[in-house]
């Protein structure tokens, strides 16, 4: 069997090794706090697609630090009662996608809805206000700032914010959330599943965002985990801070969140995969106590992976057995 990465019995009792910050715990707690604090000030605004059966809406909602967060849902006409609902989050640099991407979910009695992630190629706002570079994307952005200005803490929270929010509308079951996305999607699959922990299911493929120092190791910083590289290469080229540079990336690590998630993972695994190392995914699904599986597609990479969709769908309609 071709390999890029550990065999899959190392795979299966990797840990990681990037740094968790001694006080891990309590940044989390405190972002969740100041992320109670806002007024989300949601905003409904309904667009005619001509679909039948079908009410569209473009969603906005305020997150932290003041940022206009978007996102699209679709919701089944003549519910009889409050449904299941899928959020889908997207790939790095991406955007949440048209109002077409979430008609499945509607199309099988499920209220969709997606993201745009702030600063991204979506319409949600990036705020900014970070001292340092914010040269090449979202990881670095606010690294030589304080740890509460990096800028993947603010998209973690808009993730459990917009759960909360879709949970308390009133044609939404709160017991039946799901999550699901792949690449970044993956990540803040389970990053919003970590931190709203009462999201029920949760689907992650290939998660980004996991054991940055593996990467780095693995001589992997490049495509998607690129900016690392040039991190070092402009601001820090002898490494004389390489320790505190990944102890600081540890707050925003998602197999450092893991253990908190309470729903059932299902995670979807490319062997291959050269972006996002099987290792670093295995990492963050080690960590999670909660009912879990994975799905392993040997000769595949960070692609599209043949027959997952159809997979997804007893996963997630288990959602509607209980109507």
């Amino acid at each position: 069997m071709p390999l890029v990465d550990k065999p899959i019995e190392e795979l299966l009792k990797y840990e990681g090794i990037n740094p968790r910050p001694e006080d891990f715990d309590e940044y989390w707690e405190a972002a969740l706090e100041e992320m109670r604090q806002v007024d989300p000030q949601v905003e409904l605004v309904e667009v005619d697609l001509g679909i039948p059966t079908v009410t569209c809406y473009e969603l906005y909602f305020t997150g932290v630090r003041n940022a206009r967060i978007h996102g699209r849902m679709v919701v089944p006409k003549e519910l009889k009662k409050p449904a299941p609902a899928i959020i889908q989050f997207h790939g790095y640099s991406g955007w949440g996608g048209e109002f077409s991407s979430l008609l499945q979910w509607a199309a099988c009695g499920f209220v969709g809805v997606n993201m745009d992630c702030r600063g991204q190629g979506g319409y949600s706002e990036d705020t900014g206000g970070v001292k340092g570079t914010t040269h090449g994307g979202m990881i670095i952005r606010g690294l030589d700032d304080c740890p509460e200005n990096l800028l993947f803490r603010h998209v973690f929270l808009d993730t459990a914010e917009l759960a909360d929010i879709v949970m308390n509308f009133d044609f939404v079951d709160q017991t039946r959330v799901g999550v699901t996305g792949g690449s970044q999607g993956g990540a803040l699959s389970l990053a919003c599943a970590s931190l709203e922990p009462r999201v029920a299911k949760v689907h992650t493929c290939y998660p980004f965002l996991s054991d940055y120092k593996r990467v780095w190791e693995m001589d992997l910083t490049v495509a998607a985990y690129g900016e690392l590289r040039t991190f070092f290469r402009n601001f820090d080229p002898n490494h004389e801070r390489e320790d505190e540079i990944f102890r600081r990336l540890g707050y925003i690590d998602i197999q450092n969140l893991t253990k908190r998630v309470r729903g059932e993972v299902l995670m979807a695994t490319g062997l291959m995969d050269t972006i996002c190392p099987p290792s670093t995914q295995f990492a963050a699904y080690n960590k999670i106590i909660s009912k879990k599986q994975y799905i392993l597609f040997h000769d595949y990479g960070h692609e599209g992976l043949r027959g997952l969709s159809d997979k997804l769908l007893p996963f997630f309609g288990e959602f509607l057995k209980e109507d």
